[in-house]
């Protein structure tokens, strides 16, 4: 990292940030490197790759908050922005700097290839062979379009209370979407996995594999029917059931949503919601996972959180600031898309855990349903837990099989209610990955469920009433 300051140089930031009275200062430092490359439409487009470094200096005292950032890591420029950051507080300065400790992390994450020694050639070859196997399943496959992205991330936190990390976040993603059309019918398929990693992802997950599954999601979805609208079993498949965790549950458990009020879910610990066999957590400590770190953006060692356990709501995520104001511990949950960002609760990896019914037998069991593989995008209202989601991949249930593929099907409902009826849960699981938005910031988040089955759940089609 291209931060070459001793700590004489960060404590000398910090008295500065301090100087204004407030009663917590930090310094977040980070130096990031990227990388993507595109092919579309059999044609690979040039490598792009960018640098950027710089640091925030953020002041606290109670909830006032002053912050400053600068791509100047000298101790002049962090100075100046630390006294740009301390003109926002208004108080007595009191608060000095403790003696910096280096804190060693709970957990790492080992990269075995580092992505950045492969050079444009390497690159190349991963997205041509994506795009060769999902052009190879069908010849209604008539478009696909794969992404390559990396990044390394290194982190320096330093705090006034004596914390200090450093930390190296290293991802790799490839990304596969496929169209197929047929007659006027025109359908997509996406797969897109990616991990805090290397390139020993593609052992786990092939190019081929991974453009090869895009395109047979288009290509099925080609003969589907309309969905059936209704009231009516649904089981989501491992994996497929994950944003909706995320999104009508996970973000109402954020603190800085519950401190507004703003939350179903605020005010609620304690109380039973989902059934028994529900357990529900955030967990940033999962080796290699999307979603996780060593420590935070405010230099919170990483964690796992339970937020439903047994049905029962027991933990939010929480910052620094958030934690204060509810009077609940530090998750490790501050986090923020760069330096120039203030960090604010956010989810890491959100997982259903895993419970010990057969999938097979969950599918069996449902006379007619729904069998959801995959949900797309969707709008929630934290304050009430209502939900829309779109499907884009699902299938009837008939006498507990899976039979035809459906398109145009919705999933309605609210976050609380489906909790309280999900009534199996498979033993299998599986994770998936996304960029979260939150306030005008993306951060990297996995999502994973096992196989679940919901008693009852309102479903949005065109097709006729469902039975």
């Amino acid at each position: 990292m291209t931060f070459a300051l001793d700590d004489a140089d960060v404590r000398a930031v910090l008295t500065a940030a301090l100087g204004g009275g407030a009663d917590f200062a930090e310094v977040f430092a980070e130096a990031r490197r990227g990388r993507s490359l595109r092919l579309d439409d059999n044609k690979v487009e040039e490598l792009t790759s960018g640098r950027d470094c710089g640091a925030g200096v953020r002041v606290l005292r109670g909830r006032q908050t002053g912050y400053a950032y600068t791509n100047v890591l000298t101790r002049q420029g962090l100075v100046e922005a630390a006294k740009v950051a301390a003109a926002a507080i208004r108080g007595q300065a009191h608060t000095q700097v403790a003696d910096l400790r280096a804190a060693t992390p709970g957990v790492v994450h080992p990269v075995r290839r580092d992505p950045l020694a492969a050079d444009r050639p390497a690159l190349v070859d991963l997205v041509t062979r994506a795009n060769e196997a999902a052009r190879g399943v069908d010849a209604t496959v008539r478009q696909v379009t794969i992404r390559y992205s990396d990044s390394c991330q290194e982190v320096f936190i330093a705090n006034s209370d004596g914390h200090c990390s450093t930390e190296r976040r290293v991802r790799t993603r490839l990304v596969a979407h496929a169209v197929a059309a047929r007659n006027g019918n025109i359908q997509t398929g996406f797969e897109g996995p990616g991990d805090c990693v290397g390139h020993e992802l593609f052992d786990q997950h092939p190019p081929e594999q991974i453009g090869r599954l895009a395109a047979e999601r288009a290509v099925v979805m080609l003969d589907a029917v309309p969905a059936p609208a209704g009231e009516m079993t649904v089981v989501l498949a491992a994996g497929g059931g994950g944003v909706l965790f995320h999104e009508a549950c996970g973000h109402g458990m954020e603190a800085d949503i519950v401190a507004r009020d703003a939350s179903i879910y605020a005010g609620r610990r304690g109380e039973r919601l989902g059934t028994p066999i529900f357990t529900g957590v955030d967990d940033a400590t999962v080796p290699g996972g999307w979603g996780s770190f060593s420590f935070d953006d405010e230099g919170t060692p990483a964690q796992r959180t339970v937020l439903f356990e047994a049905g029962v709501c027991t933990d939010y995520m929480s910052d620094r600031i958030r934690a204060a104001q509810l009077g609940i511990p530090q998750t490790g949950n501050g986090r923020r898309q760069s330096y120039a960002h203030l960090p604010i609760p956010r989810m890491t990896n959100s997982f259903i855990l895993p419970g010990d019914a057969d999938p097979e037998e969950i599918i069996a069991s449902v006379d007619r349903g729904l069998y959801c593989k995959s949900l797309g995008g969707g709008q929630v209202d934290t304050t009430s837990g209502d939900f829309v989601f779109g499907i884009t991949e699902a299938y009837l249930i008939s006498g507990g099989e899976i039979t035809v593929p459906v398109r145009g099907a919705n999933l309605v409902g609210d976050g609380p209610t489906v909790l309280g009826r999900v009534d199996a849960v498979g033993g299998d699981f599986k994770t998936c990955q996304g960029i979260c938005g939150k306030e005008g910031q993306g951060v990297p988040v996995a999502f994973g469920t096992p196989t679940l089955r919901i008693s009852q759940i309102t479903v949005g089609g065109t097709g006729g009433a469902g039975s």
